[in-house]
């Protein structure tokens, strides 16, 4: 089950920087917030409802509203946003700092492998945003890398505070909390559209809603519960590679060395972050179980 839960959103989520930039051609980001959400939202809790879940824990609720509005309100609108000015392949990249950042903000000590590992982390958002190589607009860039930093606090914030077993109703109440937010600020940043909705952005809105929330972020929730955030991040590994191969396909977005340099050394830094050397006690339990 946990690897099952990895490998969707692994995969899923690398796919919803494509449907978000197909989505954006007529939703504003707080719009896509709130139509996906909405939709994301009525059905996680319908079926959490449906598969006669347990109730949700009173104390659970101010930490459920919280992640919802960091990880989906927060975090996910300015990844929408980022993407009006940055392609959705170097949208991925930079998303792959997550798991830097999730030890950054975790209470372990990460030792002077993992601070070399973020330094060459930013090193690689660097190679990507070099205002000399080419055109990049450095506000996406910069709210990608906010977007990542509210993403691994909240999801910590999460795995230390809620406990309840109830996923889809906890993630139904965060999506609808996201939802509530973008209904909100919609009407007050461009309304709902900038352009009128087609089959096409139904559709990757639609999919953003079925899979990149229901599915992928009940997956992502659960993974949160049972692996450890060095573990967990890791599927930032494969969400630019997908990422990137949809949008330089469909979207003819630009792929070239500058954009593979980046991956490289982002890769990298997050591999010194992670990819810790195992303890002889580690390799003795290992070989136990």
């Amino acid at each position: 089950m946990p690897l099952l839960a990895y490998l969707t959103c692994a995969i899923v989520w690398g796919s919803t920087y494509f449907a978000i930039a197909l989505g954006l051609e007529s939703f504003t980001p707080y719009g896509m917030v709130a139509a996906r959400f909405t939709v994301g939202g009525a059905l996680a809790l319908g079926l959490g409802f449906l598969r006669k879940e347990p109730a949700l824990r009173k104390p659970d609720l101010p930490h459920l509203l919280l992640v919802g509005a960091l990880l989906l309100a927060g975090s996910n609108a300015l990844v929408s946003w980022a993407e009006l000015h940055v392609s959705s392949g170097m949208a991925a990249i930079i998303c792959a700092l997550v798991p830097v950042f999730l030890a950054l903000f975790s209470s372990e000590n990460i030792g002077t492998r993992a601070w070399m590992g973020l330094l060459l982390g930013f090193i690689g958002v660097g190679v990507l945003a070099n205002p000399l190589a080419g055109k990049i607009h450095l506000g996406g860039v910069g709210a990608l890398l906010l977007a990542t930093m509210i993403w691994s606090y909240g999801t910590l914030h999460g795995k230390h505070h809620i406990k309840g077993d109830a996923y889809l109703k906890q993630v139904g109440v965060e999506m609808l909390t996201a939802a509530a937010i973008g209904h909100i600020a919609a009407p007050l940043n461009g309304g709902y559209l900038h352009h009128p909705l087609t089959l096409k952005t139904a559709l990757s809105v639609g999919y953003l809603a079925l899979f990149g929330s229901l599915l992928a972020f009940t997956a992502y929730i659960y993974l949160a519960r049972v692996w450890s955030p060095a573990k967990m991040g890791t599927y930032t590994y494969i969400n630019p590679v997908v990422a990137v191969l949809l949008g330089s396909v469909f979207l003819h977005e630009p792929f070239g060395m500058r954009m593979v340099s980046g991956m490289i050394v982002i890769l990298a830094g997050v591999a010194l972050v992670q990819l810790k050397p195992a303890r002889p006690h580690q390799l003795s339990e290992e070989a136990s179980t």
